[in-house]
């Protein structure tokens, strides 16, 4: 066994309901001032509205910052700074899907009054030193894991993305709550879920630091996940299918925090950046490619997934056959769920595929984690592949 580290989020709650109980773990950790960083769309759909009536109740004063949007880019994550200052917060609450609790993250670092550095010096592996303001990341989406990872990816231009990478980013608390996804419409329970599914897939076949307890955090994520997508997806009101989904997603999210992602993302990336398309559907349209790629090297891999995807379905068989029905399974998932499977019918042009390759080896970072090494030529082919 190679050694490793690992490190996660300091408590987990995971209830259904339980965010009606905020105030009160706030309150808990001595906080008198509490700014919750979320999205419009959040207070448009009322998901607050049993949340901030408890402040009152506890004694606390709270304000809400609901500008972030999808990639936020930096003047959000200042404008949520300054907020934070201005109230001269002492907690800082990420509630929404994972753009907000990247935001959140971010605030409470820079909002502390001993924090000496700006946001452009936390770019990067290591940068970001502390100390931060408490931290409770309640996500709204069975998907991102950002409740329990260390990682915070901020829009810097036009088509350009760069991450925050630290451990001080880790928040104190994740509040698992199925009630607060219970509304959100299938395209996006499906597009989420597969992004959590691909979190615990490339964390399994991560090169660099793939180990004991990330593998067990993975296939369990997968199991979760497989097992209750389609009754998600198609059955949203199943409070204990959302309840698995949101569980999944948070431990594929200490998987991948421990074992970092790889061509799939690196490849993603670059189809938000320049035409928006979600995150998690970005990964869905570039997985089964990406895999078909990988499958020389990861083959055995793959092949102990593969009965965790598949359940009952798998067809007993050697590696390469267990191996074909997993990638198999995986070019499924998104039309089965109702996304577009191929780049032009996410309105991706053709053109852009030499462009989108050059951007995909920019990251490096996630690159480095694949099984196969990716080139440019490599990254034009999954893409051509999967146009």
């Amino acid at each position: 066994m190679q050694p490793f580290s690992f490190a996660t989020t300091a408590q987990i709650l995971c209830e259904s309901g339980a965010s009606t109980r905020l105030a009160e773990l706030c309150r808990e950790r001595g906080a008198r001032r509490v700014l919750i960083v979320t999205d419009l769309g959040i207070a448009r759909f009322g998901l607050l509205d049993d949340v901030l009536p408890g402040f009152a109740s506890a004694g606390l004063s709270v304000q809400v910052f609901d500008q972030v949007i999808a990639d936020p880019p930096e003047i959000i994550v200042q404008a949520a700074v300054e907020r934070a200052r201005e109230l001269e917060a002492e907690l800082v609450v990420g509630f929404g899907g994972g753009s907000s609790l990247d935001v959140a993250k971010l605030v409470a670092l820079l909002a502390h009054p001993g924090c000496g550095q700006s946001l452009g010096e936390l770019y990067g592996v290591g940068q970001a030193r502390g100390p931060r303001l408490p931290l409770i990341q309640v996500p709204t989406t069975a998907g991102t894991g950002s409740e329990v990872t260390p990682i915070a990816i901020v829009s810097t231009g036009e088509s350009t993305k760069l991450g925050v990478v630290s451990p001080v980013l880790l928040p104190d608390l994740a509040l698992l709550d199925a009630g607060l996804i219970l509304g959100l419409p299938p395209t996006v329970t499906a597009a989420t879920g597969i992004d959590a599914m691909v979190h615990a897939i490339e964390a399994y076949t991560s090169r660099l630091k793939k180990n004991p307890l990330s593998d067990l955090l993975a296939r369990e994520a997968l199991r979760l996940l497989a097992g209750n997508l389609d009754e998600a997806v198609h059955n949203g009101g199943d409070v204990r299918a959302r309840q698995a989904m949101l569980l999944g997603a948070c431990l594929a999210g200490q998987a991948f925090a421990n074992a970092p992602v790889a061509a799939v993302h690196a490849l993603a990336y670059p189809l938000g950046g320049h035409f928006h398309i979600p995150h998690g559907l970005s990964n869905s349209l570039v997985l089964p490619e990406v895999a078909r790629f990988n499958a020389p090297l990861a083959m055995p891999l793959y092949a102990d997934l593969a009965p965790l995807l598949l359940g009952a379905r798998l067809r007993p068989g050697d590696a390469a056959s267990l191996c074909e029905q997993f990638i198999a399974e995986l070019a499924a998932l998104g039309p089965r769920c109702g996304l577009p499977s191929r780049l032009r019918d996410a309105g991706v042009p053709e053109a852009a595929l030499p462009t989108l390759a050059r951007d995909a080896l920019h990251q490096q970072r996630l690159l480095v984690n694949n099984p196969r090494e990716v080139s440019e030529a490599d990254a034009l082919a999954i893409y051509q592949a999967a146009y």
